[in-house]
């Protein structure tokens, strides 16, 4: 049996974050196969090309950190109809400088919740967008747009809705295959 690492990224940088608390949830619920990481992105500086020639540590501890796993599990809320501030600067760290993207070949998923009901579905597409700008093979169905309800998931990420429950439960699953699909007919490129 074949482990996959996946590295998350929690899209919000607020420590109570709705999206972190999904992220436990989807940890929980995700097949044994996967083994997952999170890649912080809370202390990256505003990017610039002025650093393309020398990245800080955190910069360069943060793309070996994407290096190091077999795909990207993206949990995002939506601010303002897109994707944060926070994990758009992240994504142009990881993509830069140019020659050396970080997600070119890298299989990755798009999830989110919202108190709102149409639980980020504007902000995924805009993350899609980008991703596909940035040669990532993307997971595209099934769609999970999660529209979190007070007690929906409890502080250790448990679903207590089962029907919730069972379709996160098959989101992961769908994850696996899709992640064993794409490696299988795209290896990891070398940095």
């Amino acid at each position: 049996m074949a482990t996959y690492k996946v590295g998350y990224f929690v899209g919000s940088l607020a420590t109570a974050s709705i999206n972190r608390l999904l992220s436990k949830a989807l940890i929980r619920l995700a097949p044994a196969e996967l083994e997952f990481t999170e890649i912080a992105i809370r202390d990256l500086p505003l990017y610039s090309y002025d650093y393309d020639a020398d990245f800080p540590p955190v910069a360069r501890a943060f793309k070996k950190a994407i290096a190091d796993v077999d795909a990207l599990l993206f949990v995002t809320p939506e601010y303002n109809r897109s994707i944060p501030g926070g994990l758009k600067n992240a994504i142009d760290w990881a993509s830069r400088p140019w020659g050396q993207n970080s997600f070119a070949h890298k299989p990755s998923a798009v999830i989110g919740a919202s108190v709102g009901s149409i639980g980020t579905a504007v902000a995924q597409q805009s993350l899609r967008g980008v991703l596909s700008f940035c040669n990532s093979p993307q997971m595209n169905s099934p769609e999970a747009y999660i529209h979190l309800t007070p007690g929906l998931i409890t502080e250790d990420g448990t679903v207590t809705n089962e029907g919730t429950a069972d379709f996160l439960r098959n989101y992961m699953t769908e994850l696996h295959a899709f992640i064993v699909r794409v490696l299988t007919v795209l290896p990891p490129r070398k940095s």
